[in-house]
C-alpha cells in the first residue's frame, strides 16, 4: 500500500544503509526491535568489502545483511527500499547522493556528511526537488518517525529514545537544524507533553536538501500531528519562509518556534556558531529578527529557550482541553539485549574463559612476557635466552643460566647435513617443496636417535640420581629393567681420545657458573663406567 506524500517513514519502511557503519546500523537494528518492528536495513553498499553479508543482532539473534559494491545493484535487488541512509565521507557523498537520486526506487535520501561543498549542497538539492525525492541533510544526525523508523545515530541512546517517548507516537512535528538539540527538544517535549510524532533535523550546512517549511507542509498535512515546533537558529533567512506560510494560512496548526543565537548582539562583530550556516551575515539573519517575524506572523514565541517546557505544556493541555489529543496508552518496553563487551567494560557480566594464557597477554595497551612489557624486553636487552625463561620457564633467568641457554644455541644451531633432521629437509626442499614443508619434515624425525636423547637423558638420570643409584647399579637398570642403551650416552665418531668439543664447551661453563653441578658430576660417574666398557660410550648431551 502506497505511503501519503506527507509520509516519508512508517512501520514498513526498508533502507539501503551507504558504508559499512556497524555502529549506526546496529542501532537502526536495535530501533526496530524496541518498537517490534521487522529489520528496517535489508542492504549495505561498501565498494571496498569483498564479503558478501555482515551479521548483526535483532534483539538476541543474529541476522544477515547483503553487501553490495553499489547503490544501483541494491536497488535492483531490494525495489522496496525506498530510503538510502548516506552515511559516505563528504568527499564521496555528493556521488552518492546523485546515483540515488537517478534511481527511480528511492525517494529518500538522508545525508550525516559535513563540509560538502556548497556548489554540490545547492546542486543536489536542486536534482532532488526537479526529481520528487527528499534530501535531509547534509550535516544531519537524521531523524525519527516515532514507533517506526530512526535514520542512523538520531535520539541518541535507547534509553534516550524512551525516556523522550521515541519509540511510540505523540502529537508534536518537530523539525530543527540542530541533531543535538533535537535529542534535548525530543526529551523537553516527552516531560511536558506526550511526544512526537516525526522528528526531522535539517542538517547545519548552509543550504540543506529540504528546509524547515518542506517537513512543516508535510506535518500540516499529517491528521496524526496537532501541533508543531521549529527550532531555527541565527544566519540564513529559511524562517521566513515559515513566517509567510503562517500568514498566508497555508499552515494553521498551532507552531512552536524559537531561533537559537541570540546571545550574537552581545558579541562586538559577526559570530560564527557551531554550524556552517549559523553566522549572520545582514541584520535580518539575526535570530532576534527571525524570532520578531515568526511571532508576528502568528508563531507561538517564547521568551527564550529556557521557556520552552513552559509553552510547550501550555499549547499541549490546551489542545487535550479541546478535545484534539487523546491518551495514549504506553506500549510495553522489551528489555533491550547489551553488546557482551560493553557490557563486560562496564563490569556488568562475567563469564569463565576458555583457555587461560599465563605467560603472555596482549590485552592491554602493550603485550607483556609474563608480566613484562615488551618495551622493557626491547629497552633493558633481554636476550633471547632472557624471553624463553619468561616464556617458557615464567621468570627472568640469573645471567649464568641466560648464557648457557645462549651457548646452547649457538653451538648446536647447526649439525650438518648428514643427520636424518637435515637430510629429510633437504630432500623435501630438492623436490620443490616450500620452507615450512621443509622444515616439518625435518622436525617430525626428532625421536629416540635424533634429538629426542636430551629429554630421555634428564629423565633418567634425574631419576637415578634421586633413587639413590650409584653409577654402576644405573648402568645394569638400563640394561636389564629398561632394557635400551642410555640416552645421552655414546656416539658413532666421538670418544674419549676425540671428545666433541661442544660437549666440552658446556661442561666447563657449567662448572664455572652454575652453583650446583650434582646431576653434572652423577653424569660423568656414568661415563667413566660407559667408558671403561668401550671409549665411545660418552656423555654427549
Amino acid at each position: 500500500m502506497a505511503r501519503p506524500d506527507y509520509i516519508l517513514f512508517d512501520r514498513n519502511t526498508k533502507a539501503i544503509f551507504w558504508n559499512l557503519n556497524r555502529n549506526a546500523i546496529q542501532r537502526m537494528l536495535d530501533y526496530d526491535y524496541l518498537v517490534g518492528r521487522s529489520p528496517s536495513i535489508v542492504a549495505i553498499v561498501a565498494p571496498t568489502q569483498s564479503r558478501k553479508f555482515e551479521k548483526f543482532f535483532y534483539g538476541t539473534e543474529e541476522i544477515m545483511i547483503p553487501i553490495y559494491r553499489s547503490t544501483t545493484e541494491a536497488a535492483e535487488e531490494h525495489p522496496d527500499a525506498d530510503v538510502l541512509v548516506n552515511f559516505a565521507s563528504f568527499r564521496t557523498a555528493y556521488d552518492v547522493t546523485i546515483e540515488a537520486i537517478n534511481l527511480p526506487t528511492i525517494r529518500t535520501i538522508a545525508i550525516t556528511a559535513e563540509g560538502i561543498p556548497e556548489r554540490l549542497a545547492r546542486d543536489m538539492a536542486a536534482r532532488a526537488k526537479a526529481s520528487g525525492k527528499w534530501i535531509i541533510g547534509p550535516a544531519t544526525v537524521g531523524g525519527i518517525a516515532a514507533g517506526a523508523f530512526r535514520i542512523g545515530n538520531a535520539g541518541g541512546t535507547l534509553e534516550n529514545i524512551v525516556k523522550s517517548k521515541l519509540h511510540r507516537p505523540g502529537s508534536c512535528g518537530l523539525v530543527t537544524r540542530s541533531g543535538g538539540l533535537f535529542n534535548e527538544l525530543s526529551n523537553i517535549i516527552a516531560r511536558n507533553a506526550d511526544g512526537i510524532v516525526e522528528g526531522i533535523a535539517i542538517g547545519g550546512d548552509r543550504f540543506p536538501g529540504s528546509d524547515f517549511l518542506d517537513h512543516l507542509m508535510r506535518f500540516q498535512k499529517n491528521p496524526a500531528v496537532k501541533y508543531m515546533i521549529m527550532l531555527g537558529e541565527v544566519g540564513g533567512e529559511l524562517e521566513y519562509r515559515v513566517a509567510e506560510a503562517i500568514k498566508r494560512g497555508d499552515i494553521t496548526k498551532p507552531v512552536i518556534a524559537w531561533c537559537i543565537g541570540t546571545i550574537a548582539k552581545h558579541f562586538g562583530g559577526e559570530v560564527q556558531f557551531g554550524h556552517a550556516g549559523a553566522k549572520a551575515g545582514a541584520d535580518r539573519e539575526t535570530a532576534d529578527a527571525k524570532n520578531r517575524a515568526l511571532k508576528e506572523a502568528g508563531a507561538i514565541v517564547p521568551e527564550s529557550f529556557n521557556d520552552f517546557p513552559e509553552v510547550i505544556r501550555s499549547v499541549y493541555e490546551d489542545l487535550k482541553a479541546k478535545g484534539e489529543i487523546g491518551e495514549i496508552e504506553e506500549p510495553e518496553v522489551p528489555p533491550i539485549p547489551e553488546d557482551y563487551d560493553k557490557a563486560r567494560k562496564a563490569g556488568k557480566v562475567r563469564r569463565p574463559t576458555h583457555f587461560i594464557c599465563t605467560i603472555s597477554d596482549d590485552r592491554g595497551e602493550e603485550a607483556t612476557y609474563c608480566g613484562v612489557p615488551i618495551s622493557e624486553v626491547v629497552e633493558k636487552g633481554y636476550s633471547i635466552a632472557d624471553v624463553i625463561g619468561l616464556l617458557w620457564f615464567k621468570r627472568k633467568f640469573p645471567s649464568w643460566a641466560s648464557q648457557f641457554i645462549d651457548m646452547v644455541l649457538k653451538i648446536v644451531a647447526d649439525h650438518g647435513p648428514a643427520v636424518s633432521g637435515a637430510h629429510n629437509a633437504k630432500v623435501t626442499a630438492r623436490a620443490g617443496k616450500d620452507l615450512i614443508s621443509s622444515l616439518v619434515t625435518g622436525l617430525l624425525t626428532i625421536g629416540p636417535r635424533f634429538g629426542g636423547a636430551i629429554g630421555g637423558a634428564a629423565k633418567y638420570f634425574k631419576m637415578a640420581k634421586e633413587k639413590g643409584m650409584d653409577p654402576f647399579e644405573f648402568v645394569e637398570y638400563m640394561k636389564k629393567v629398561e632394557k635400551k642403551p642410555i640416552p645421552g650416552i655414546g656416539h658413532r665418531i666421538k670418544s674419549t681420545k676425540n671428545p666433541d668439543k661442544r660437549v666440552e664447551l658446556l661442561k666447563n661453563f657449567a662448572k664455572e657458573n652454575f652453583p650446583s653441578t650434582e646431576l653434572l658430576n652423577y653424569a660423568l660417574e656414568v661415563e667413566k663406567v660407559t667408558t671403561s666398557k668401550k671409549e665411545n660410550l660418552i656423555l654427549n648431551v
